[in-house]
């Protein structure tokens, strides 16, 4: 059964090794000259106006939630219409019951103002 897996664990430990030899090769061969322009933080190409620990608000988590309520029910709903014909009811019932407790995020989101902008 180890058998299995050997090409799996054959693989991770090539791509540790080529990972490790190339970090090394470029840490001895690369340029390192190092100025004020590349040790600077990068915030869009000028210095940045607050502090990074800033209160954000809330409706950007708002927002958040709804891109994660529609990119699962992508996730999930694409394999399951692929195999709708081979499944039985349980599934249309268990995917009805997925999408009906989305459809509460949604309804959520909705009510708390997500999707108006100012």
């Amino acid at each position: 059964m180890l058998a299995n897996y050997f090409p799996v664990l054959l693989f991770i430990l090539i791509a540790l090794v080529l990972g490790v030899v190339m970090l090394t090769l470029g840490t001895l061969v690369g340029p390192t000259e190092p100025n004020t322009e590349k040790n600077s933080p990068y915030e869009c190409g000028f210095e940045a106006f607050e502090d990074s620990r800033m209160k954000f608000d809330v409706r950007y988590y708002l927002v958040a939630i709804l891109f994660i309520i529609f990119d699962l029910e992508i996730a999930f709903l694409f394999p399951w219409a692929v195999v709708l014909d081979t499944i039985g009811i349980e599934a249309f019932v268990a995917m009805g019951i997925f999408i009906g407790i989305l459809l509460i995020g949604f309804i959520y989101e909705w009510k708390k103002g997500a999707l108006e902008w100012e």
